[in-house]
C-alpha cells in the first residue's frame, strides 16, 4: 500500500511542476518569455520587419532604438525585438521609408527592414 501512495504523490508533484510559469532570467513574475516570430524594429509607429538584405547606400539617420525587449508585448518608442538600445535606423537611398529602412549592425553593415503593418498600442 505504502509504494502507491509514494507514486502518487511522485506523479502529483511532477505533474504539478509542469504548470509552473515560465519567465526570463532576473525578469518579475508577470513577464512571460516567450518567442517572437519574426525579428523587427518600430519607428515612426510602424513595424519594420527585418531581411537578410544587405544595404550599400543610405541616406540620413532617421532614429535608434529606444527600447529592447525579447518579451513579447506592445511597446511605445523606437523598439526592437533584437537590437539593443542606441543601434541607428537610416533611410536608403532611392527608397521612400514607408517602404524599408536600414538598421546599422554591429561593425558597419546595413540590413534592409521592410514595413509590416502599423503597430496598434493595446
Amino acid at each position: 500500500m505504502k509504494p502507491i501512495f509514494i507514486t502518487l504523490g511522485l506523479s502529483a508533484a511532477l505533474l504539478l511542476s509542469g504548470c509552473q510559469e515560465l519567465t526570463e532570467p532576473g525578469g518579475d513574475s508577470g513577464t512571460t518569455a516567450a518567442v517572437w516570430a519574426y525579428e523587427f524594429v518600430k519607428w515612426n509607429d510602424e513595424v519594420y520587419v527585418m531581411t537578410d538584405e544587405v544595404v550599400s547606400e543610405v541616406g540620413e539617420e532617421l532614429g535608434e532604438v529606444t527600447m529592447y525587449s525579447d518579451a513579447e508585448g506592445s511597446y511605445d518608442g523606437n523598439f526592437s525585438n533584437s537590437y539593443e538600445e542606441g543601434t541607428k535606423y537610416f533611410a536608403i537611398t532611392g527608397v521612400s521609408p514607408e517602404e524599408a529602412i536600414a538598421v546599422r549592425e554591429d561593425g558597419g553593415t546595413y540590413r534592409k527592414a521592410i514595413i509590416e503593418d502599423a503597430y496598434e498600442i493595446e
